[in-house]
C-alpha cells in the first residue's frame, strides 16, 4: 500500500477502508481505457448459469462453482473444493443447541424475492462499469487504499489525510482457532458518499494476514447505503493482496443461498423489531482452512494457501469485534454519519447497536466466553461491555458522530 512503511508489532489492523488500495497512475495514463476497464469486468463476472435481477437494482449472477474467481489464484490452480469442513469439532454441536439465543431468522436477502441459484453455483453480485469508475483506481477495486492503523492502545496512524477512520471495538489477545457473534443489523445514515459505517468481526494473525465479516453501508463501494453483508482478507499486511467479497481471487464459495455484498434485509427499528446475524469464523484444524459460517449456512472458506501467519495450524492472535467509521470532515468539523445505529451505547437495547454471544475457540478447541479490552473514540462512537445469562459477553457501540461532545 502507498505510504509510509509501519511496524505492526503488537499493533493490529482493526479497520482499514472499505475501498481500493493506493494505485498511481502515471502523468500520461491518468484514466483507464475503455478496453481496460471491460477486461477487469470480463475477469471479475463470470459466465452465468442464471441471472437474478433484485429488487434493490444489483444483478446476481449463478456461476458454475468450479467457475469461480477463487480459482484464478495461481496457489488454487488444482485445488479442491471441499463442501464441508474436515474436522468438525463438538463445540459446534454446543453452539447448534443454543440456537434460541441466536440470530433471527427474518433476515434475509433482497435478491431471494426473485429467485434462487442452482445447486453446483454461487451467486455472485455483478460489478458494473460505474463500480470500478468509483474506485481511486480501476486496478485496484475491491481493494482497501491507504488506511489508519487502529491500534488497541487507541492510538490511530493516519495514512490517508482525507479521512479519519473511527473506532468501537473490543478485542482479546491469545491464541484462538475460533470465534462466533451475533451480530444486530442497521442502517445507519452516511453522510458523505466517500464515507461508510460498518459493524464486524477481525481475526488477526501476526503482522501481515487479517480476515474480517461483518455488515457495511459503503456508498462508494457500492454505489447506494443499503447495508451489506461483506468479507474481506489480506495476507501481506493491506499492501496488494486481498479484496472485498469476490472481487479477487481467494475466497472460495461454496454456498448457492447468500451473495457476498447483497444488501441483506430487514434491518433493526429504534424502539421497534431488532434484527441480528450470526457469524462464525472457524479454522479447519485438518487442512488450515478458515470458514466463514453465517448462521447456519457455511459459506465458503478462505484456503490456508493464501496466508503466511494464518496458515496450516497456525492460530490468530487478536479478535476484535465492533464497529468503524469514515470521516471524511468534509464541512471542517466531524462527520455526522452514524456508526450502529447512531445511538450511543448507554441508551442500551432497542437503541443502541450491540453484538452479543461473543465467543472464542482456543487451541484445545475450547469454547470460551472472552474478557476483553475496549477502544473508543469518546464522544463520537463509544462502547460498553457486560455478561449475563441470556446474552453471553456483549458489547453496546456507536454513535451519531457530530455533536457537542464530539466537535
Amino acid at each position: 500500500m502507498a505510504g509510509l512503511k509501519l511496524s505492526f508489532n503488537f499493533v493490529v489492523v482493526l479497520y482499514h477502508v472499505f475501498m481500493a488500495t493506493c494505485f498511481c497512475y502515471s502523468e500520461n495514463n491518468m484514466f483507464p481505457s475503455s478496453d481496460e476497464i471491460q477486461k477487469l469486468l470480463n475477469s471479475l463476472n463470470k459466465p452465468p448459469v442464471k441471472s437474478i435481477k433484485s429488487p434493490d437494482g444489483d444483478i446476481i449472477d449463478c456461476v458454475h462453482i468450479s467457475h469461480q474467481p477463487a480459482f484464478d489464484h495461481p496457489l488454487l490452480k488444482n485445488h479442491t473444493i471441499k463442501v464441508r469442513p474436515n474436522y468438525h469439532p463438538t463445540w459446534i454441536n454446543m453452539m447448534n443447541a443454543s440456537k434460541d439465543r441466536r440470530s433471527s431468522s427474518s433476515v434475509t436477502q433482497l435478491w431471494h424475492s426473485n429467485g434462487k441459484c442452482p445447486k453446483r453455483t454461487i451467486p455472485i453480485r455483478r460489478t458494473k462499469k460505474e463500480d470500478v469508475l468509483r474506485a481511486d483506481s480501476f486496478r485496484s477495486y475491491g481493494k482497501k487504499k491507504s488506511t489508519s492503523v487502529a491500534q488497541p492502545s487507541s492510538i490511530d496512524v493516519e495514512l490517508d489525510v482525507s479521512r479519519r477512520y473511527e473506532f468501537a471495538y473490543a478485542y482479546t489477545r491469545g491464541e484462538f482457532y475460533a470465534t462466533i457473534a451475533t451480530l444486530n443489523l442497521w442502517n445507519p445514515r452516511i453522510q458523505e458518499s466517500n464515507e461508510y459505517s460498518l459493524a464486524q468481526i477481525w481475526i488477526v494473525g501476526g503482522d501481515l494476514d487479517t480476515i474480517e465479516a461483518g455488515w457495511q453501508v459503503d456508498p462508494e463501494l457500492y454505489g447506494d447505503t443499503n447495508t451489506r453483508l461483506f468479507i474481506y482478507w489480506t495476507s501481506d499486511g493491506f499492501q496488494r493482496k486481498g479484496c472485498f467479497n469476490l472481487e479477487c481471487s481467494g475466497f472460495i464459495q461454496i454456498s448457492n443461498k447468500i451473495a457476498l455484498g447483497a444488501t441483506m434485509s430487514p434491518t433493526s427499528v429504534i424502539y421497534g423489531s431488532q434484527h441480528d446475524i450470526t457469524i462464525i469464523i472457524l479454522k479447519d484444524v485438518e487442512s488450515g482452512d478458515w470458514l466463514m459460517v453465517l448462521n447456519d449456512e457455511i459459506i465458503g472458506y478462505w484456503p490456508s494457501e493464501l496466508f503466511s501467519q494464518l496458515s496450516g495450524d497456525q492460530s490468530a492472535s487478536l479478535i476484535e469485534w465492533g464497529g468503524a467509521v469514515a470521516n471524511s470532515e468534509a464541512h471542517g468539523h466531524h462527520t455526522t454519519t452514524q456508526m450502529g445505529s447512531g445511538r450511543l451505547p448507554n441508551q442500551g437495547y432497542k437503541n443502541a447497536s450491540y453484538i452479543k454471544d461473543i465467543e472464542i475457540v482456543d487451541t484445545s478447541y475450547t469454547l470460551g466466553t472472552p474478557d476483553v479490552n475496549l477502544v473508543m473514540e469518546r464522544g463520537c462512537y463509544e462502547i460498553l461491555t457486560g455478561i449475563n445469562d441470556d446474552w453471553g459477553r456483549y458489547i453496546y457501540f456507536g454513535g451519531p458522530g457530530l455533536n457537542s461532545n464530539c466537535p
